[in-house]
């Protein structure tokens, strides 16, 4: 048995008797207390995560590395995020994505602002991010030894332009993925910058990953909201919320059940951050159809059928099959 196994052994057989508590390792500004289940469900031993950390994801469902990507690495994906805007390079599957608000670009007069990346598994620079050994040392924590990149985004929250299109409502990433299991996904999300309050950090609402796949829809914000920004019909809005205030080079590790957002970026610069969706190579498909999730296959399959010009033969599997790429291990199932 391994040193943090035997610790984490010695944890549990302590936490077990009432009434038991451990104050878990902050992972921002904040600390929380908390009791520990019987056993550990999200998490594989691998000797990286301490026990500490192992039971404050069990409990809250992330866990906040501080300095884990590098300044070098950052500078690569803004600059080949700015060649992409600038449309000097071309990416094959890649989508742009722009603010619904009339806002400037950053490096192209007279266009509205790209908000969002996603899907550049086909752009070498940007992809170099999924692939980085200390962040896959951290998911294998959460998926196993098998690893696939799923779902990549680079996001650039513009500064708002009075109408609130800035935010992102909150809402679980589950919502938009037609495999399991969910304990065997994880998201890494890495700030391109200092990320705060005033620009408009992740919120997270601690311990909701216990739960389950809420429904989801556009909310009905009078500013409009940006598309595919679906949200959480109905959650709890007194539930205790924890801003993710960060550093460049920070990266938070997430449950796709976790309910999350962001508010609104209320400065005058642009905010990045580069993020990757990875789940175990033994996860499997599912149908969504019947479920709340048939909302959101209906979306993807109308903009992938537009984009590629195919018809109804594609399925919301193939969306994910096409862009999932194997960064560690053995492809198995997905």
């Amino acid at each position: 048995m391994s040193r943090a196994a035997e610790r984490l052994k010695l944890l549990i057989n302590h936490l077990d008797r009432p009434p038991a508590v451990i104050g878990s390792t902050p992972t921002s500004a904040q600390t929380f207390t908390y009791s520990h289940p019987h056993k550990l469900r999200y998490t594989f031993d691998t000797d990286l995560l301490t026990p500490e950390q192992r039971l404050f994801y069990e409990k809250n469902g992330f866990i906040l590395i501080k300095n884990l990507v590098s300044k070098k690495d950052i500078d690569t994906f803004r600059k080949e995020f700015e060649r992409i805007c600038r449309q000097e390079v071309k990416v094959p599957g890649l989508v742009v994505m722009r603010d619904v608000a009339i806002v400037r670009s950053e490096f192209v007069p007279d266009q509205k602002a790209v908000s969002k990346l996603q899907d550049f598994q086909e752009d070498p620079e940007l992809f170099q991010y999924c692939t980085l050994p200390q962040v896959l040392k951290y998911v294998e924590c959460f998926t196993g030894p098998n690893i696939m990149a799923m779902h990549t985004m680079l996001i650039n929250k513009p500064p708002d332009a009075g109408k609130k299109t800035s935010r992102h409502p909150m809402h679980q990433d589950l919502h938009y993925f037609p495999f399991r299991p969910a304990d065997r996904i994880v998201c890494s999300w890495t700030a391109m910058e200092t990320v705060n309050r005033q620009n408009g950090c992740l919120v997270v609402l601690p311990g909701t990953h216990t739960g389950t796949l809420q429904e989801h829809d556009y909310p009905e914000w009078e500013g409009g909201v940006n598309k595919m920004y679906h949200g959480v019909r109905n959650y709890d809005p007194q539930h205790p919320r924890v801003h993710l205030e960060m550093e460049k080079g920070d990266t938070v590790f997430f449950h796709p059940l976790l309910i999350h957002g962001s508010g609104m970026n209320q400065t005058k610069g642009f905010r990045k951050a580069i993020s990757c969706h990875y789940a175990g190579a033994d996860c499997y498909y599912i149908d969504v159809k019947g479920t709340t999730q048939e909302n959101i296959e209906e979306e993807v399959k109308e903009i992938a059928a537009r984009k590629y010009a195919v018809g109804d033969e594609i399925t919301f599997q193939d969306t994910w099959a096409v862009r999932g790429r194997l960064v560690q291990g053995e492809r198995i199932s997905l």
